[in-house]
Order: C-alpha cells, then sequence, then structure tokens
C-alpha cells in the first residue's frame, strides 16, 4: 500500500501560508485512502500558482494553457477511463477565460473531479481583481473598488446540472481531502471548490474572513444533499458562503454513454478496413 512520502515528488514552494498546501496535502491522504498508484493518476492543471502543483503532485501530469484545463482532462478521461483524473484550477482559470468550458463540462458529466482554487484574486499576476472577488474589491486593477458582481462557481454548477457539487475551505484539510475522496468515487463530474486564501496579495479575504462568512451545510440540521432547492437556497444566501457537500445525485457520465466499453480507447484497434477507407477515398477523387 503507498504512503503520502510516495506521492510527494518535491516541496512546494508556495508562498508560506498559502491554501494550496492544504490542498495538496488532501490530495495524497485521498490518494492514500482510495488506494491508487501514481501511474493511475493524472492530474491537470492551469495557469495559476495552483499550476505549479504538477512540480510537487506523484503522478502524469499536464500543464494545460490558461483556461484550457477542462478540455485536456476532457481528453485524457475518454482516451483511458481506467486513469482518476483530476484537473485543478484557480477562480480565473476556470471562471474567467474557461468558463465555457467549465459549463459545458458540467452539463456533460464527463467522469473526472475538478478543483478550483478560489482565493478572490489572481495571485500569480501580482493581485488583480478576479471573477469570485466581491464587489467594491479594491485591487491594482479596481483602484477604486470593483464594479462588478461576484460569479459563484457552484452555483452555476448547479443551474448547469452539476451531479457532485461541494465547497471546502483550506482551514479545514480534513473535511477537504473528504470531498476530495467523495468526489473521485463518484460516478460524472465532481467540482469541488476551495475557498483558499492569498495571504500575500489579498488581505481581505483571510482564513479569519472565511471562517466568521461561511456557513457549513454538513453542520445544518435537516440539509438534504440529494435536494436542488436547499442548495439553491443555501447558495442564494449572500450574507454567508455556503459550504460543504451541497449537492450530489446518481446518473450515468458522459464517457459511459459515449464509449459503453471497459477497453480503454488507447487501446482499441483505431485501423479501419481497407474496403471502408476506399468508398471515402472514392469521394475525393
Amino acid at each position: 500500500m503507498k504512503k503520502e512520502k510516495d506521492f510527494h515528488l518535491a516541496d512546494p514552494t508556495w508562498c508560506t501560508g498559502c491554501g494550496i498546501y492544504a490542498i495538496f496535502s488532501a490530495l495524497k491522504k485521498t490518494a492514500v485512502t482510495l488506494e491508487l498508484k501514481p501511474e493511475e493518476m493524472v492530474v491537470v492543471t492551469g495557469i495559476g500558482c495552483h499550476g505549479r502543483l504538477n512540480n510537487y503532485f506523484n503522478a502524469y501530469g499536464f500543464h494545460a494553457l490558461h483556461g484550457r484545463t477542462l478540455p485536456v482532462a476532457q481528453g485524457v478521461k475518454l482516451a483511458n477511463k481506467q486513469l482518476s483524473v483530476i484537473a485543478v484550477s484557480g477562480d480565473g482559470d476556470a471562471y474567467s477565460i474557461g468558463l465555457g468550458h467549465f459549463i459545458h463540462s458540467v452539463r456533460r458529466n464527463v467522469n473526472l473531479t475538478y478543483i478550483v482554487v478560489n482565493n478572490m484574486i489572481y495571485g500569480l499576476t501580482q493581485g488583480q481583481t478576479s471573477p469570485t472577488s466581491r464587489k467594491g474589491f479594491v485591487s491594482i486593477s479596481t483602484p477604486f473598488g470593483s464594479k462588478e458582481s461576484p460569479i459563484c462557481g457552484p452555483h452555476l454548477a448547479l443551474v448547469s446540472g452539476g451531479t457532485f457539487i461541494a465547497r471546502g475551505f483550506s482551514g479545514a484539510p480534513k473535511q477537504l481531502a473528504h470531498f476530495i475522496e467523495k468526489g473521485i468515487q463518484h460516478t460524472g463530474f465532481s467540482l469541488i471548490e476551495v475557498l483558499s486564501p492569498c495571504v500575500t496579495h489579498n488581505k481581505m479575504n483571510t482564513y479569519d474572513w472565511f471562517r466568521k462568512n461561511a456557513v457549513d451545510v454538513d453542520q445544518q440540521k435537516g440539509y438534504n444533499t440529494k435536494s436542488r432547492e436547499m442548495a439553491w437556497k443555501y447558495l442564494n444566501n449572500r450574507q454567508k458562503l455556503a459550504m460543504g457537500l451541497l449537492y450530489q445525485e446518481k446518473g450515468p457520465s458522459f464517457d459511459d454513454l459515449v464509449l459503453p466499453v471497459k477497453t480503454p480507447l488507447i487501446q482499441s484497434p483505431m485501423r479501419m478496413e481497407q474496403n471502408k477507407l476506399d468508398k471515402i477515398l472514392e469521394k475525393y477523387e
């Protein structure tokens, strides 16, 4: 059985106190709990501080272009369904340039796990306002305060037909590891947004701020993770950020519907019979 050290490729160099350390730790714990092997996992990252994760986590990895994390991750999963595919993005990578891919990935219900590091700022490029920054947020790109309403990723996932929606917190790594574990085990697209403070550039949305401004649905008596209405109610609360396992339902994944075979696509014969190829070529003569 593998141990956490088997997935530790190198020591991270994120800023001291960065919330991504907790995500890195949670991912290692999850791999051990599920008894996965490095060669059975693929971690696809985008552009942002989270993108360094491939340098530290011992598994197959792909560092995609900005906003193109999900197309790459979907391609990997469709090519080899036997792999556990984990895509990781920042809030800008996911909800700005990658927003179109995000919504369509959710509605397709491709069987992969998507971790979105939400620090409510562009950390890698020195602290500009991001799609999740609160209205009025002052940054180097909005010195007079942001005039835009923030995007809520879990909200978008819910209305797009998401089948697994959770929101964790870097200040609660055990709960976060639990969500990642459940997300990987879930059949279909799993969104796990992580409230993850940027200790260098965001002095407003700190660890204490998130603790004071979030409500954990896992602690709410009578909360039903099968109820879209409950998830909608808590996500619509403008006073408190909804955390916890917000919604989950069972259903077929996209890859099971379009590739109803057990053999991975990469191991399937790709050659076309000569007579069929000849008929196709005849049309171009």
